[in-house]
């Protein structure tokens, strides 16, 4: 409706001006040389191009161009040209697929009568320049490096408020957040935050061969079975390390590897079984590429989690976030199949 409207005013009002110099007498016309022939006689010159139309509206080839100016922009650091070209039609058909639903949620904004008043718009600009530090000069630049100029940009801006103000009036009623999802949410925190965040860890390495023989494998994993029962039995893990380990780089220091951070450790296969023990438990043998390892947990840390009755606020308003995210996903996909999309994009 909103592009449609601005062709038919556009028409209408040459029309009257055709009417209005028909009432007029034709000025004396002097002669003119014969016309030459234009070398673009009998050609079509796209002027601009449809790339969707979105039941009574159309959105232009110049309209995603100038969602896509930032996009190229990081494209073009894309060194193989097949890859930026692959890269930037897979953008280019999400970004026009953004644009659809923008398109839907407006026309269904206006359909339910939703207002946006220009004080609005304005106030939205002037906290945008004061949040940015730009005055009217730098605005503009920043404007037209990414495709737009004041004008459309305040087009723009309404539509985006328009948008918000639609999924608050259309889609925030639906949503119910109970005192009983709050409390469900943060005892699934409390659970998650006494796992293991970190650990302190040591190790008695038994070195191998890249091609170990079954033999190797079997005297290495004696070792280690004799280690563990040593530090079971009650010697210190720091003493049998100091004695059997063959990680010199570790050995006079008790085996000590310092602190691991969940998704640090060198080996992604061992961090399910580290993370998994107790403070003072000893594990192995365990296979890495020197070898098999005999670890030990001497330290631990564990999130904390604040008392619910100051953390009941920010649940309440991130799980409403989500679930205006899902409400709006789903009124936007009943949108979509009661509309008339022809994409034309190629």
């Amino acid at each position: 409706m909103r592009r449609v409207a601005i062709v038919l005013i556009t028409l209408g009002l040459l029309s009257s001006l055709a009417v209005a110099d028909d009432d007029k007498p034709a000025p004396a016309q002097p002669k003119q040389a014969p016309k030459t022939k234009s070398p673009n006689s009998g050609r079509k010159v796209i002027v601009e191009r449809v790339v969707a139309i979105v039941n009574d509206s159309i959105i232009l080839a110049s309209e995603l161009d100038a969602r896509m100016v930032p996009i190229r922009n990081e494209a073009a650091s894309i060194a193989d040209q097949k890859e930026r070209e692959r890269r930037l039609a897979k953008l280019t058909t999400q970004i026009l697929d953004e644009m659809i639903a923008e398109e839907l949620i407006v026309q269904a904004a206006e359909a339910a009568k939703v207002e946006v008043e220009a004080s609005e718009v304005q106030a939205a600009l002037d906290e945008i320049k004061q949040q940015n530090n730009f005055d009217d000069a730098g605005l503009a630049q920043v404007l037209a490096a990414q495709g737009y100029n004041l004008t459309n940009y305040k087009q723009e801006l309404r539509r985006q408020l328009l948008r918000l103000r639609a999924q608050n009036q259309l889609v925030a009623p639906k949503i119910s957040v109970t005192e009983e999802d709050v409390r469900a949410r943060y005892d699934a925190l409390q659970r998650r935050s006494e796992s293991v965040s970190a650990v302190s860890l040591s190790h008695i390495l038994f070195k191998l061969p890249e091609h170990a023989t079954e033999q190797q494998i079997t005297d290495a994993k004696t070792k280690a079975a004799n280690a563990i029962a040593r530090v079971k039995a009650g010697e210190a893990f720091a003493k049998v390390a100091g004695e059997v380990s063959e990680d010199e780089g570790t050995k006079a220091t008790g085996g000590t590897l310092g602190w691991f951070q969940r998704g640090s450790m060198a080996n992604p296969e061992w961090e399910p079984i580290v993370f998994a023990m107790e403070k003072g438990d000893v594990r192995g043998p365990i296979t890495g590429p020197q070898g098999l390892h005999v670890f030990m947990v001497s330290e631990l840390k564990k999130n904390e989690l604040k008392p619910y009755t100051e953390m009941k606020e920010g649940i309440t308003r991130d799980l409403r976030r989500k679930e205006m995210e899902k409400q709006t996903q789903t009124w936007i996909e009943e949108l979509r199949k009661k509309a008339y999309i022809d994409i034309k994009l190629r």
